[in-house]
């Protein structure tokens, strides 16, 4: 699980390649879950809340930016 004090300190490049990442990972998942083998469903969730956090983290990097 990342935390958001990690991802702040990642480049805006570094935080789209980890959003990309988790977006493939959640695709496996359902892809997995919709087949029988998704052994941790909850996983499923805490994947889907790192890619809500590196949004946020993101859109904060997008705003301060902006603001310069």
């Amino acid at each position: 699980m990342a935390k958001a004090s990690e991802l702040k300190e990642l480049s805006l490049a570094d935080l789209q390649k980890r959003e990309a990442e988790f977006k493939e990972e959640l695709f496996n998942l359902r892809f997995q879950l919709a087949t029988g083998q998704l052994e941790n469903t909850a996983r499923i969730a805490q994947v889907r809340k790192d890619i809500a956090r590196v949004k946020t983290v993101i859109r904060a990097q997008e705003l301060a930016n902006a603001n310069k």
